[in-house]
């Protein structure tokens, strides 16, 4: 067995007790009904996650590089399974920006790869930096817009409260302070692709063709 699978399994392990806890908090009634099935659907959802990458290569003849999956893959365990599962986000306030600030690290790399890939077989080393460095932070960029776009859509149609427009109590915020959740978590984002862009800078400038490790693959 190779570390990938083995990584793989772990974290299924990880998301299976997850999911036992969940279904536990259901039993003891920690939550009501309607919060506990929540987070045991998405706990299950959280593990079919963890085999996206097989099932995009397995339909779509797609392979992602090990280094988005493992990032890919550590991303899920903060968020799916710690953050909301095991309710790091009530416990820890600053959680969601701690997500909101690895997130794009992960669609900045994803931003090379796909460059990479509609590079096809020409030689990385050869290839501009700044090609790669200007893709993966703007496609970092772009993801961040259309997740507030995404939050903006539930809170209208739901009442979900994801950009953090309601104080506690559910009172409106006014003005400047009903934005303050939504720039906050653009400024993350974008403090998140900056960081990656930096590493990726430095490793480039030294591995000229370091951008060649998260090319996706169509086979």
């Amino acid at each position: 067995m190779n570390d990938m699978k083995k990584n793989q399994r772990v974290l299924t392990l990880i998301s299976v007790l997850v999911l036992c806890y969940n279904i536990y908090e259901l039993i003891i009634s920690k939550f009501s009904v309607n919060q506990s099935v929540t987070l045991i659907i998405e706990a299950m959802a959280g593990i079919v996650l963890i085999y996206l990458p097989n099932i995009i290569k397995k339909i779509f003849k797609i392979v992602f590089p090990d280094g988005i999956i493992l990032f890919y893959w550590f991303f899920l365990l903060i968020s799916v399974f710690l953050g909301t599962c095991l309710h790091f986000m009530s416990i820890i306030s600053f959680w969601d920006k701690i997500l909101h600030f690895i997130s794009p690290m992960i669609l900045t790399i994803t931003g090379y790869g796909i460059i990479a890939a509609l590079l096809k077989k020409a030689d990385i080393s050869d290839v501009s930096p700044w090609l790669f460095l200007v893709m993966g932070f703007s496609f970092a960029g772009v993801c961040g817009v259309f997740w507030e776009f995404w939050e903006f859509f539930c809170d209208q149609f739901f009442s979900m409260n994801l950009q953090r427009y309601n104080a506690s109590g559910g009172v409106p915020l006014v003005g400047r302070a009903a934005l303050m959740d939504t720039m906050g978590d653009l400024l993350t984002n974008t403090l998140g692709s900056l960081t990656l862009s930096v590493i990726a800078m430095k490793k480039s400038h030294h591995h000229p063709e370091w951008f060649n490790h998260f090319k996706i693959k169509k086979i």
